[in-house]
Protein backbone atom coordinates (compact mmCIF):
# COMPACT_ATOMS: atom_id res chain seq x y z
CA UNK A 1 0.00 0.00 0.00
CA UNK A 2 0.88 3.46 -0.85
CA UNK A 3 2.30 5.85 1.68
CA UNK A 4 -0.67 7.04 3.55
CA UNK A 5 -1.47 10.53 5.50
CA UNK A 6 -1.06 9.99 8.97
CA UNK A 7 -3.45 9.40 11.73
CA UNK A 8 -3.70 11.58 14.75
CA UNK A 9 -0.59 10.01 17.10
CA UNK A 10 -2.90 8.92 19.98
CA UNK A 11 -5.16 6.99 17.34
CA UNK A 12 -2.03 5.65 15.04
CA UNK A 13 -0.56 4.16 18.51
CA UNK A 14 -3.70 2.85 19.78
CA UNK A 15 -3.89 0.82 16.09
CA UNK A 16 -0.48 -0.63 16.91
CA UNK A 17 -0.63 -1.69 19.79
CA UNK A 18 -3.30 -3.83 19.02
CA UNK A 19 -0.11 -6.20 18.29
CA UNK A 20 1.12 -6.20 20.95
CA UNK A 21 0.67 -8.14 24.62
CA UNK A 22 -0.65 -6.94 27.93
CA UNK A 23 2.04 -5.57 30.42
CA UNK A 24 4.14 -7.38 32.71
CA UNK A 25 6.17 -6.74 35.90
CA UNK A 26 10.08 -8.33 36.78
CA UNK A 27 8.35 -10.40 39.02
CA UNK A 28 6.23 -12.35 36.51
CA UNK A 29 7.97 -14.72 33.87
CA UNK A 30 6.43 -13.29 31.10
CA UNK A 31 7.97 -9.85 28.44
CA UNK A 32 6.12 -6.85 29.15
CA UNK A 33 4.54 -5.61 26.14
CA UNK A 34 6.08 -6.89 23.22
CA UNK A 35 5.04 -8.34 19.72
CA UNK A 36 2.04 -11.36 19.99
CA UNK A 37 4.36 -12.87 17.50
CA UNK A 38 7.22 -13.50 19.89
CA UNK A 39 8.13 -16.67 21.83
CA UNK A 40 5.23 -18.30 23.42
CA UNK A 41 5.23 -19.90 26.77
CA UNK A 42 3.29 -23.11 27.63
CA UNK A 43 2.10 -25.02 30.68
CA UNK A 44 2.96 -28.40 30.51
CA UNK A 45 -0.99 -29.04 31.19
CA UNK A 46 -2.11 -27.11 28.08
CA UNK A 47 0.66 -28.81 25.94
CA UNK A 48 -0.85 -32.31 27.15
CA UNK A 49 -4.62 -31.31 26.73
CA UNK A 50 -4.72 -29.94 23.27
CA UNK A 51 -3.24 -31.22 20.07
CA UNK A 52 -3.19 -28.49 18.10
CA UNK A 53 -1.00 -26.14 19.93
CA UNK A 54 1.51 -28.78 19.45
CA UNK A 55 1.55 -28.58 15.63
CA UNK A 56 1.12 -24.74 15.36
CA UNK A 57 4.31 -23.06 13.66
CA UNK A 58 4.96 -20.21 16.24
CA UNK A 59 7.13 -17.70 14.52
CA UNK A 60 9.56 -16.93 17.49
CA UNK A 61 9.36 -20.49 18.87
CA UNK A 62 7.27 -21.63 22.14
CA UNK A 63 8.98 -23.22 25.42
CA UNK A 64 6.76 -25.25 27.44
CA UNK A 65 7.03 -24.93 31.19
CA UNK A 66 6.86 -28.04 33.45
CA UNK A 67 6.44 -27.90 37.47
CA UNK A 68 9.19 -30.00 39.10
CA UNK A 69 6.95 -32.05 40.67
CA UNK A 70 5.83 -33.25 37.14
CA UNK A 71 9.45 -33.27 36.39
CA UNK A 72 11.46 -35.00 39.39
CA UNK A 73 9.06 -37.09 40.74
CA UNK A 74 6.42 -38.05 38.29
CA UNK A 75 8.77 -38.89 34.63
CA UNK A 76 11.70 -39.06 36.19
CA UNK A 77 13.48 -36.17 34.61
CA UNK A 78 12.65 -37.93 30.97
CA UNK A 79 9.54 -36.04 29.20
CA UNK A 80 10.84 -37.00 25.52
CA UNK A 81 7.65 -39.24 25.32
CA UNK A 82 5.82 -35.37 24.78
CA UNK A 83 7.97 -34.05 22.12
CA UNK A 84 10.07 -32.34 24.56
CA UNK A 85 13.03 -31.78 26.18
CA UNK A 86 14.79 -29.79 29.00
CA UNK A 87 16.77 -27.11 27.74
CA UNK A 88 15.66 -27.54 24.31
CA UNK A 89 12.20 -26.33 23.55
CA UNK A 90 10.69 -26.76 27.85
CA UNK A 91 12.00 -25.67 31.11
CA UNK A 92 11.84 -26.75 34.64
CA UNK A 93 9.80 -23.40 36.25
CA UNK A 94 9.57 -22.85 40.00
CA UNK A 95 6.74 -21.41 41.30
CA UNK A 96 6.91 -23.20 45.17
CA UNK A 97 9.70 -23.02 47.01
CA UNK A 98 8.65 -26.11 48.45
CA UNK A 99 9.89 -27.65 45.20
CA UNK A 100 12.76 -25.28 45.35
CA UNK A 101 13.94 -26.99 48.39
CA UNK A 102 13.26 -30.59 47.26
CA UNK A 103 14.75 -29.99 43.68
CA UNK A 104 17.86 -27.10 43.80
CA UNK A 105 18.39 -27.19 40.05
CA UNK A 106 22.45 -26.38 41.08
CA UNK A 107 21.93 -30.49 42.22
CA UNK A 108 21.12 -31.24 38.86
CA UNK A 109 23.82 -28.92 37.47
CA UNK A 110 21.12 -26.82 35.90
CA UNK A 111 21.67 -23.11 35.08
CA UNK A 112 19.56 -20.61 33.94
CA UNK A 113 18.98 -19.90 29.97
CA UNK A 114 20.62 -17.21 28.44
CA UNK A 115 18.26 -17.83 25.05
CA UNK A 116 14.36 -18.14 23.89
CA UNK A 117 14.70 -20.48 20.98
CA UNK A 118 16.19 -23.61 21.11
CA UNK A 119 18.45 -24.41 22.61
CA UNK A 120 17.96 -22.23 25.29
CA UNK A 121 21.03 -22.91 26.87
CA UNK A 122 19.81 -23.48 30.14
CA UNK A 123 17.05 -25.78 32.08
CA UNK A 124 15.18 -23.70 34.44
CA UNK A 125 13.54 -20.33 35.44
CA UNK A 126 12.22 -19.56 38.99
CA UNK A 127 9.63 -16.88 40.01
CA UNK A 128 8.93 -17.81 43.86
CA UNK A 129 7.22 -15.18 46.08
CA UNK A 130 9.12 -13.64 48.97
CA UNK A 131 7.32 -15.10 52.64
CA UNK A 132 6.93 -13.22 56.37
CA UNK A 133 9.65 -15.28 57.72
CA UNK A 134 13.31 -12.96 57.03
CA UNK A 135 15.20 -16.31 54.95
CA UNK A 136 12.23 -16.98 52.45
CA UNK A 137 13.63 -13.97 50.11
CA UNK A 138 11.51 -13.63 46.59
CA UNK A 139 13.67 -15.84 44.31
CA UNK A 140 13.81 -14.52 40.65
CA UNK A 141 16.17 -16.54 38.49
CA UNK A 142 16.32 -16.77 34.27
CA UNK A 143 15.62 -14.01 31.95
CA UNK A 144 15.97 -11.28 34.82
CA UNK A 145 18.50 -9.10 32.76
CA UNK A 146 17.65 -6.33 30.81
CA UNK A 147 18.91 -7.54 27.64
CA UNK A 148 16.68 -10.95 28.10
CA UNK A 149 13.89 -10.04 30.52
CA UNK A 150 10.68 -12.26 30.35
CA UNK A 151 11.01 -15.63 29.06
CA UNK A 152 8.21 -15.20 26.12
CA UNK A 153 4.84 -14.23 26.02
CA UNK A 154 1.11 -16.06 27.33
CA UNK A 155 0.43 -18.50 24.41
CA UNK A 156 -3.31 -17.19 24.50
CA UNK A 157 -2.46 -13.83 23.39
CA UNK A 158 -0.06 -15.26 20.43
CA UNK A 159 -0.75 -14.31 16.90
CA UNK A 160 1.12 -14.49 13.60
CA UNK A 161 2.69 -11.63 11.47
CA UNK A 162 -0.14 -12.17 9.11
CA UNK A 163 -3.34 -12.16 11.82
CA UNK A 164 -1.47 -8.68 13.56
CA UNK A 165 -1.15 -7.20 10.14
CA UNK A 166 -4.84 -7.80 8.54
CA UNK A 167 -6.28 -7.23 11.80
CA UNK A 168 -4.86 -3.72 12.54
CA UNK A 169 -5.97 -2.96 8.88
CA UNK A 170 -9.40 -4.35 10.01
CA UNK A 171 -9.61 -2.31 12.74
CA UNK A 172 -8.63 0.88 11.46
CA UNK A 173 -11.43 0.21 8.79
CA UNK A 174 -13.61 -0.46 11.82
CA UNK A 175 -12.54 3.07 12.80
CA UNK A 176 -14.22 4.80 9.72
CA UNK A 177 -17.36 3.38 10.58
CA UNK A 178 -17.32 5.43 13.75
CA UNK A 179 -20.53 7.92 13.51
CA UNK A 180 -18.19 11.02 13.74
CA UNK A 181 -15.36 10.55 12.47
CA UNK A 182 -14.51 12.89 9.65
CA UNK A 183 -15.37 15.38 12.44
CA UNK A 184 -13.34 14.64 14.84
CA UNK A 185 -9.90 13.66 12.59
CA UNK A 186 -10.86 17.31 11.43
CA UNK A 187 -10.68 18.54 14.99
CA UNK A 188 -7.23 16.96 15.36
CA UNK A 189 -6.19 18.40 12.81
CA UNK A 190 -6.16 16.10 9.85
CA UNK A 191 -7.04 17.81 6.32
CA UNK A 192 -10.30 16.89 4.30
CA UNK A 193 -8.25 15.51 1.46
CA UNK A 194 -6.41 13.69 3.87
CA UNK A 195 -9.18 12.09 5.72
CA UNK A 196 -10.57 10.99 2.22
CA UNK A 197 -7.46 9.58 0.78
CA UNK A 198 -6.63 7.10 3.76
CA UNK A 199 -10.43 6.00 4.50
CA UNK A 200 -10.49 5.42 0.91
CA UNK A 201 -7.72 3.11 1.09
CA UNK A 202 -7.82 1.52 4.09
CA UNK A 203 -11.82 0.36 3.22
CA UNK A 204 -10.46 -0.71 -0.27
CA UNK A 205 -7.80 -2.81 0.80
CA UNK A 206 -9.76 -4.56 3.56
CA UNK A 207 -12.32 -4.80 1.22
CA UNK A 208 -9.66 -6.45 -1.40
CA UNK A 209 -8.43 -8.90 1.35
CA UNK A 210 -11.90 -9.83 2.24
CA UNK A 211 -11.84 -7.87 5.65
CA UNK A 212 -14.77 -6.14 4.92
CA UNK A 213 -17.44 -8.25 4.87
CA UNK A 214 -20.74 -6.20 6.73
CA UNK A 215 -22.61 -9.47 7.12
CA UNK A 216 -19.62 -11.18 9.10
CA UNK A 217 -19.05 -7.50 11.18
CA UNK A 218 -22.46 -7.13 12.29
CA UNK A 219 -22.65 -10.50 13.45
CA UNK A 220 -19.57 -10.55 15.38
CA UNK A 221 -21.21 -7.19 17.27
CA UNK A 222 -18.37 -5.02 15.51
CA UNK A 223 -20.78 -3.46 13.78
CA UNK A 224 -24.01 -2.63 13.83
CA UNK A 225 -27.03 -2.70 11.01
CA UNK A 226 -26.21 0.77 10.34
CA UNK A 227 -23.08 0.04 9.56
CA UNK A 228 -21.89 1.97 12.56
CA UNK A 229 -18.75 1.10 14.80
CA UNK A 230 -20.39 -0.40 18.23
CA UNK A 231 -18.87 -1.65 21.46
CA UNK A 232 -19.57 -5.13 21.21
CA UNK A 233 -20.52 -5.48 24.96
CA UNK A 234 -23.43 -2.84 25.46
CA UNK A 235 -24.09 -1.93 21.28
CA UNK A 236 -23.79 1.90 21.93
CA UNK A 237 -22.33 3.64 19.10
CA UNK A 238 -19.13 4.48 19.50
CA UNK A 239 -17.61 8.44 18.97
CA UNK A 240 -14.00 8.42 17.02
CA UNK A 241 -13.51 11.54 20.04
CA UNK A 242 -13.33 8.12 23.01
CA UNK A 243 -10.27 7.02 20.76
CA UNK A 244 -8.51 10.61 21.48
CA UNK A 245 -9.12 11.36 24.56
CA UNK A 246 -7.43 9.82 27.74
CA UNK A 247 -10.57 8.08 30.07
CA UNK A 248 -11.28 10.56 32.63
CA UNK A 249 -9.62 10.34 36.18
CA UNK A 250 -11.69 10.69 39.67
CA UNK A 251 -10.57 13.60 41.73
CA UNK A 252 -8.25 13.19 43.98
CA UNK A 253 -6.69 9.89 42.18
CA UNK A 254 -5.18 11.26 39.37
CA UNK A 255 -2.33 10.00 37.77
CA UNK A 256 0.02 12.11 35.13
CA UNK A 257 1.03 8.58 33.75
CA UNK A 258 -2.44 7.26 32.59
CA UNK A 259 -2.73 6.33 29.49
CA UNK A 260 -5.93 4.14 29.15
CA UNK A 261 -8.56 6.09 26.49
CA UNK A 262 -12.05 5.80 26.88
CA UNK A 263 -12.40 2.88 23.87
CA UNK A 264 -9.78 0.06 23.98
CA UNK A 265 -9.52 -3.02 22.06
CA UNK A 266 -12.04 -5.66 22.56
CA UNK A 267 -11.97 -9.33 21.73
CA UNK A 268 -15.08 -10.31 20.64
CA UNK A 269 -14.55 -14.53 21.68
CA UNK A 270 -12.60 -14.33 24.88
CA UNK A 271 -8.70 -15.13 24.60
CA UNK A 272 -8.40 -18.86 25.69
CA UNK A 273 -5.76 -21.97 26.01
CA UNK A 274 -6.09 -24.33 23.15
CA UNK A 275 -7.69 -21.16 20.94
CA UNK A 276 -5.81 -18.34 19.06
CA UNK A 277 -8.35 -15.77 19.23
CA UNK A 278 -6.36 -12.67 18.24
CA UNK A 279 -7.68 -12.51 14.57
CA UNK A 280 -9.66 -10.75 12.11
CA UNK A 281 -13.45 -10.92 12.64
CA UNK A 282 -13.21 -11.22 16.60
CA UNK A 283 -11.49 -7.78 17.37
CA UNK A 284 -13.10 -4.54 17.67
CA UNK A 285 -13.16 -1.30 19.46
CA UNK A 286 -15.40 -1.15 23.01
CA UNK A 287 -15.90 1.13 26.25
CA UNK A 288 -13.27 0.48 28.93
CA UNK A 289 -15.30 -0.40 31.55
CA UNK A 290 -17.32 -2.75 29.46
CA UNK A 291 -13.92 -4.42 28.43
CA UNK A 292 -13.35 -4.66 32.08
CA UNK A 293 -16.62 -5.88 32.88
CA UNK A 294 -16.16 -8.83 30.37
CA UNK A 295 -12.85 -9.66 31.93
CA UNK A 296 -12.11 -12.95 30.23
CA UNK A 297 -14.82 -14.74 30.56
CA UNK A 298 -16.08 -13.12 27.04
CA UNK A 299 -19.47 -11.16 25.99
CA UNK A 300 -22.03 -14.04 25.82
CA UNK A 301 -21.27 -15.03 29.89
CA UNK A 302 -21.42 -11.64 31.19
CA UNK A 303 -24.75 -10.90 29.24
CA UNK A 304 -26.02 -14.29 31.25
CA UNK A 305 -24.71 -12.69 34.57
CA UNK A 306 -25.98 -9.62 33.53
CA UNK A 307 -29.13 -10.65 32.72
CA UNK A 308 -29.26 -12.45 36.22
CA UNK A 309 -28.02 -9.25 38.01
CA UNK A 310 -31.40 -7.42 36.42
CA UNK A 311 -33.48 -9.59 37.66
CA UNK A 312 -32.38 -9.73 41.19
CA UNK A 313 -32.70 -5.83 41.18
CA UNK A 314 -36.14 -6.18 39.57
CA UNK A 315 -37.80 -8.10 42.27
CA UNK A 316 -36.06 -6.08 44.71
CA UNK A 317 -37.57 -2.87 43.21
CA UNK A 318 -40.77 -4.08 42.80
CA UNK A 319 -41.19 -5.19 46.78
Amino acid sequence: MARLPKLPRLLAGKIYKTGQTRGADDDQVFQNRVGRNSTVLIPFGVWQAHSNIRVKAYENGYIVLISPTEYFDKYGQDISVFGLEVGVNALVYYEKREDWLMHLPENYGYREPNSRTSPLNGQYAARIANTTADSDKRINRGYTNSGLKGAGIRLYEYADTKALDETRLQLEAAFWHTVDANEKMLSAGMLQEDIDCRSKAILDRSKELGLLSYDDLIGARILNAAKELVCPLCLEPISAAGMLSRLPQASGRERHDLTVTEINLFHIKELAFGEFNHKPYNLGWGHHHCNVVCKDVGISHTLDWMKEVLGRNAIVLTE
